[in-house]
């Protein structure tokens, strides 16, 4: 079975939205939900983008991108999960797969640019 990145990406972010709204809404988590639903939605959104990409360059520049996304996500769910330990579980589960996806995209990435030096 052939697993798609984009379902995975988006499937992640759904993940990400629905243990967000599990969350006591208070001034410390309502600044650090937002971060982090528009980092982990980010990740799939740029996956799509470097799909349509124009060139090689412009692909890996948007996968690039994608693993900033990641960076930025696993920070935040870092925060949050310190802020809400009673969810730590699921906190886990999110970290977990959030590390997985940071191994892919940069194994896309290291790929692209191996065989894009052997074309030069």
């Amino acid at each position: 079975m052939r697993y798609d990145l984009e379902d995975r990406t988006k499937k992640f972010a759904k993940n990400i939205i629905s243990l967000m709204m599990k969350l006591p809404k208070n001034p410390v988590n309502n600044r650090m939900i937002d971060q982090l639903i528009g980092s982990g939605g980010s990740i799939g959104a740029n996956y799509c983008e470097a799909n349509e990409a124009e060139s090689k360059k412009d692909f890996i520049h948007k996968i690039g991108i994608c693993k900033k996304e990641i960076k930025e996500t696993r920070y935040w769910l870092d925060l949050l999960s310190h802020a809400n330990s009673n969810h730590s579980n699921e906190f886990k589960i999110l970290s977990s797969e959030i590390q997985e996806l940071l191994f892919i995209f940069s194994k896309i990435i290291s790929s692209c640019r191996k065989d894009a030096s052997k074309i030069k």
